[in-house]
């Protein structure tokens, strides 16, 4: 006779371990991002156009949250993953439009009503606008500072709607398996 073998139940600390690695490897990689918005020189992009900047901007973030989709269903830990995928999302989304405002603000001193705003002062802004808060210390002032919130408002919602819907039905997805062929094909 063969002895089987139970497999034995993970210890809570082998269950936590996933989650700790995926916050650890978010907060870094948003460290790294906001490190590079502070120290790159983004006074060298402020010739390009805005439209070309604001595009730009969307199509990396997209490309991210799609690579996080996809990464997040095929994780073996796929809660662990979208909670490192969160982490990555949310200051990325922050950062470009903050740069983007840097810019804005360097190219148009008349974009704002304070002029010479530095990266923490757009990064500021940037929160204010995505916490809804909007404190009114600085503020947009010209036609198309007004229209690039107005275009970061509508992404915050999406981003907070459809963005953490899609990596919670990656969740699912994931930990549903690969999908079995039904008997009738």
């Amino acid at each position: 006779m063969t002895e089987t073998v139970e497999p034995q139940m993970p210890t809570p600390a082998q269950r936590r371990r996933p989650f700790v690695i995926a916050v650890v490897r978010g907060l870094s990689v948003a460290t790294v991002l906001t490190v590079a918005y502070f120290t790159l020189p983004l006074r060298d992009m402020r010739t390009l156009p805005l439209v070309v900047i604001v595009v730009g901007g969307v199509v990396i973030l997209g490309a991210v949250i799609l690579y996080q989709v996809r990464a997040i269903i095929r994780a073996s830990h796929p809660a662990a993953k979208a909670i490192e995928a969160l982490a990555l999302t949310g200051p990325l989304f922050l950062l470009l439009f903050a740069s983007t405002y840097f810019l804005m603000s360097q190219a148009d001193t008349g974009s704002f009503n304070v002029s010479g705003l530095t990266r923490s002062d757009t990064l500021y802004f940037t929160v204010t606008v995505f916490a809804t808060v909007g404190f009114g210390d600085i503020v947009a002032t010209s036609h198309s500072a007004r229209a690039l919130v107005t275009v970061q408002m509508i992404l915050d919602l999406i981003l907070i709607g459809a963005v953490i819907r899609a990596f919670v039905e990656a969740v699912r997805i994931a930990r549903k398996g690969p999908a079995m062929p039904s008997p009738e094909a």
